[in-house]
C-alpha cells in the first residue's frame, strides 16, 4: 500500500431528500476515492454522511408534523441509499446522531484551548439556512444572498470561539500551500476574506432555541453546540477520534493526505473555521480542500417553489446507474456552474454512451466473431493514461471524461475508415491487424473508465476476455 488517503464529502442536512446537487458531490468524491484505491493503490478511506443536529432539521420535522428523530432517520436513509443507486464506494456513512459522534465532538470541544472559548451576550442577524450569524454588509436587500431569505433577529448569551487569534496563522498556512485550496481563485477568495479581518464567531446556541436537539456543551447544560462545530467534527469523529481509534490514527493523525470535497457555499467554514478550531485543539489540518461549483437546472437554481428539482432516482430510472454517473460528472465544469436539462441529458446520453461507447464495444465484439481462432488474443492491461491521470489529479472531471471520449470517437472513426466487415471477407491478415488495434483501444477504455464508470469498465474487460457481445447502454427517447 502507498500513502494513506482520506476523502470526505460535506455531510448534508436531512430536512429533505437528496437532489442531484447532493448526488453530484458524492459521485465526484467517489471518482477520487476509486482513483486512489483502484489505480494508485493508496490506502484509501471514503467518508460521507448526514448532518442531523441542525436547527433546519428541527424546523423541517415541525413543518412535516413528525417527531424529530423519526423524520431525521427517514431522510438520512434516503442519503445513505445513494450508495446503492449511484454505485458509491464509501467506507463509512456517519450520522451525527450516533453516540460515537457525540462523544467525539465533546472531546474536540474540550481539546480546544480554554482561552479560545468565552461566553458573551450577542445580538445579531441569524440565517437558519446557512446556520450562521450575518452582518448587514453580508446581505443583499436585507436578505441572505445564498438563500434569499431575511435573517432572524437573535439575542442571547452564547459561547464564542476566538477566531481572530488565528488570522495570521491561517493566512500563512493557505498562502504557503500547507493547506491547499483548489481551484486557485477560491484560494484567493479565502485569503481576501482573511485580509479583511477575522471576527470571533458563536459556537453555541441556547437549549431553548435549539429545542433541546444537538450536542450539549461540556459543562454548560444551558447550551447546545453550534452546528458548524458539531458538523465539521464529523471528519474525525467518524474515524473514532473519541476512542483514539485505528482509523483516526491511520487516516487523520498519521502521515496521510486528508481531502475535503465541498460546495462553494460552505468554503469559508471549511477553510477558516475548521482549520482554526483544529489549530486550537492542536490537531492536524486537512491537506487539501476542493471547492466545486453548483449544478443549475435549465439555467436556474434548483428550487421546489419553481418546481425544477431533479432527484437522483429519476436519473437512475431513465439512464441507469452508470449513465447517471456519467451525466453528473460531465455536467459540472471545473470553474463555473454546470447546467442540466432533460433534453441535454437525453442528447448527451445517446450521443456519448448509447451511440458512442456502447456502439463501439458491441461493434468490435460482433466483428471479433469473424476472427480465426488462432488470431484471437486478449490484449494486455495497459497503464492508466497519463493525460487522464493529470486531469483527474487536478479534479477536472469533465475534462478527463472528454479526454477518454476522444479515444471512443477515434476508435469509431477508425472502424468507418478501415471497414473491417469488408476486410473479414477479403483480407484476413489486415482484418486481424485492425481488430487487434480495436481490442487495444477497448482495453485502454476498460482501464481509464475504472474510477468513473466502474461497472462499464468491468463489462468491457469481461467482453474482451470472453469474446461475448454485451449491450452496455440502450438509447432513450
Amino acid at each position: 500500500m502507498n500513502k494513506s488517503f482520506l476523502i470526505t464529502t460535506a455531510i448534508d442536512y436531512v430536512n429533505g431528500v437528496p437532489h442531484v446537487g447532493h448526488a453530484s458531490e458524492k459521485v465526484l468524491s467517489d471518482v477520487i476515492a476509486r482513483y486512489h484505491r483502484d489505480v494508485l493503490h493508496d490506502d484509501t478511506f471514503f467518508l460521507t454522511g448526514t448532518d442531523e443536529n441542525s436547527l433546519k432539521n428541527v424546523q423541517g420535522a415541525e413543518k412535516a408534523g413528525r417527531p424529530i428523530d423519526e423524520y431525521v432517520k427517514e431522510n438520512a436513509e434516503a442519503f445513505r441509499s445513494l450508495g446503492d443507486s449511484l454505485g458509491l464506494s464509501f467506507d463509512r456513512f456517519i450520522r451525527t446522531t450516533e453516540p460515537i459522534h457525540f462523544e467525539g465532538v465533546k472531546r474536540f470541544w474540550s481539546a480546544m484551548r480554554s482561552e479560545d472559548l468565552y461566553k458573551k451576550s450577542y445580538h445579531g442577524l441569524y440565517c437558519v439556512g446557512c446556520e450562521e450569524f450575518k452582518l448587514e454588509k453580508d446581505l443583499i436587500d436585507g436578505k441572505c444572498p445564498e438563500h434569499m431569505t431575511e435573517p432572524e433577529i437573535v439575542e442571547e448569551e452564547n459561547w464564542f470561539f476566538r477566531l481572530s487569534a488565528y488570522q495570521d496563522r491561517l493566512r500563512d498556512l493557505i498562502s504557503s500551500g500547507t493547506l491547499e485550496i483548489v481551484p486557485e481563485y477560491r484560494r484567493n477568495e479565502v485569503l481576501s476574506f482573511i485580509e479583511r479581518g477575522l471576527e470571533d464567531f458563536s459556537v453555541s446556541r441556547s437549549v431553548a432555541r435549539a429545542k433541546g436537539w444537538g450536542v450539549p456543551v461540556p459543562g454548560d447544560e444551558s447550551q447546545i453546540m453550534y452546528v458548524w462545530v458539531d458538523a465539521l467534527s464529523n471528519y474525525i469523529t467518524a474515524l473514532d477520534y473519541a476512542g483514539d481509534g485505528a482509523d483516526y490514527r491511520r487516516f487523520w493523525a498519521g502521515d496521510s493526505d486528508r481531502v475535503h470535497v465541498i460546495g462553494k457555499g460552505i468554503l469559508r467554514f471549511h477553510a477558516i473555521y475548521w482549520p482554526a478550531m483544529l489549530l486550537s485543539a492542536n490537531l492536524p489540518l486537512p491537506t487539501k480542500i476542493y471547492s466545486h461549483e453548483y449544478l443549475t437546472i435549465d439555467g436556474q437554481k434548483m428550487s421546489k417553489s419553481i418546481g425544477n428539482v431533479i432527484y437522483p432516482g429519476e436519473l437512475v430510472d431513465r439512464f441507469g446507474k452508470e449513465g447517471a454517473r456519467y451525466l453528473l460528472l460531465s455536467a459540472l465544469p471545473y470553474s463555473k456552474d454546470g447546467d442540466l436539462s432533460w433534453a441535454k441529458m437525453n442528447e448527451k446520453y445517446n450521443a456519448d454512451l448509447a451511440n458512442g461507447l456502447g456502439n463501439l464495444v458491441s461493434r468490435v465484439m460482433r466483428l471479433s466473431e469473424s476472427l480465426d481462432r488462432e488470431s484471437k488474443r486478449i490484449p494486455q492491461s495497459p497503464a492508466f493514461p497519463d493525460e487522464v491521470a493529470k486531469l483527474l489529479g487536478s479534479y477536472r472531471f469533465a475534462e478527463a471524461l472528454e479526454k477518454i471520449w476522444e479515444t471512443v470517437r477515434d476508435a469509431n472513426r477508425y472502424i468507418e475508415e478501415e471497414k473491417p466487415w469488408e476486410l473479414a471477407k477479403n483480407d484476413k491478415e489486415k482484418f486481424s491487424g485492425v481488430m487487434h488495434v480495436l481490442f487495444d483501444r477497448l482495453a485502454l477504455l476498460s482501464v481509464a473508465l475504472v474510477p468513473f464508470l466502474p461497472d462499464t469498465a468491468e463489462k468491457i474487460r469481461v467482453s474482451l476476455e470472453s469474446g461475448k457481445t454485451e449491450i452496455l447502454f440502450q438509447r432513450v427517447k
